[in-house]
């Protein structure tokens, strides 16, 4: 028996620009912060049979891998030479649609599952990468590179993207002071709503490919933003990073119609009524998780969002990445 955790993310800038669509033009910058709620990836050998088993919100038991309706596990397993006899249960603090990138916490759990299972030493940047294309390239998926990244790396992490997809990974340079007024004044709620990211997601694609003035303008802002973010928190001038949010807000709402809707436009305004100096919401947009920047009255503003039915979900960084919690392998068939 395997087991691997992987952490859920947030955006703190640049998001949008890891999309290939983009950064094979203008190159991508993502600043991101892993936090301590995990996907959590089960794999073990059956004893008595050569069946698959995959159990995730459904349960598929099958004679062979091309059997399964589970996308990436039916992939990750090809890219592993692992036909049968294998059981794969998933497990998560976050469910899917929620914009804290579950599908790449899977896909990474998974293949650093599948390697240990092989008894395979894979350095993190290969995995991150191996997620990447199993995702984009393998199975089409319309999304970017951070998740993978993220997922992989975990903690306070910058990334660079050069034009060819190249991908360079660094930690944030913030102090341990820093790190905590950060984790003190973000504060997230689930907005009670669950989306696929895929059509939103197209859509950008799709603009910045065709070149629309108005998509690649507003992207170049938000990756501009997204370095500014970066060098507030470095630099210790924390509040600027709810302000920029705010400028956040209004550019990435002009990329695409479908990331708010007029119920968290208003969210939106409340919250700044009650002291939130700027927000974003995760992923993609269009439901998940609102996550604010508020520097004070934080109990007053939770019971705000509590009365307007937003639920808090309290978190703290992760600095680990995935990582495997049980190695029992006794046998390797």
């Amino acid at each position: 028996m395997i087991i691997t955790r992987t952490p859920f993310r947030f955006t703190l800038g640049g998001g949008g620009s890891d999309l290939p669509s983009y950064y094979s033009k203008y190159g991508g910058f993502i600043f991101a912060a892993a936090i301590d709620k995990y996907m959590f990836i089960n794999i073990n050998r059956p004893i008595v049979d050569d069946l698959v088993r995959v159990k995730y919100t459904k349960s598929e038991q099958v004679q062979h891998r091309e059997e399964l309706q589970h996308d990436i596990a039916k992939e990750a397993m090809r890219m592993m030479n692992v036909e049968r006899a294998i059981e794969i249960i998933s497990m998560a603090d976050v469910p899917a649609g929620t914009g804290l990138g579950s599908s790449s916490c899977y896909t990474v759990g998974l293949l650093n599952a599948l390697h240990t299972l092989k008894r395979e030493y894979i350095p993190i940047q290969h995995l991150a990468e191996e997620a990447c294309d199993l995702e984009i390239n393998k199975l089409g998926k319309p999304i970017g590179k951070q998740d993978q990244y993220m997922a992989a790396f975990g903690g306070l992490t910058v990334l660079n993207i050069e034009k060819d997809g190249t991908v360079h990974v660094r930690r944030a340079n913030i102090s341990d002071e820093n790190i905590d007024d950060l984790n003190r004044n973000l504060l997230m709620f689930y907005t009670n709503t669950s989306r696929s990211a895929d059509e939103i997601l197209s859509e950008q694609s799709k603009g910045a490919n065709e070149g629309k003035r108005d998509v690649v303008e507003n992207m170049h802002y938000i990756k501009e933003l997204g370095f500014k973010i970066l060098d507030a928190v470095e630099n210790g001038n924390i509040t600027d990073v709810g302000l920029m949010f705010d400028q956040h807000w209004q550019y990435k709402k002009r990329i695409s119609n479908k990331m708010s809707n007029p119920h968290f436009d208003k969210i939106y305004e409340i919250a700044k009524e009650c002291g939130a100096l700027g927000g974003k919401i995760s992923g993609a947009g269009g439901g998940g998780f609102f996550l604010f920047y508020v520097e004070k009255k934080h109990g007053s503003f939770r019971a705000k969002m509590k009365e307007l039915g937003l639920r808090e979900m309290r978190y703290r960084f992760d600095f680990e990445g995935t990582k495997n919690l049980v190695n029992f392998i006794d046998v390797i068939r």
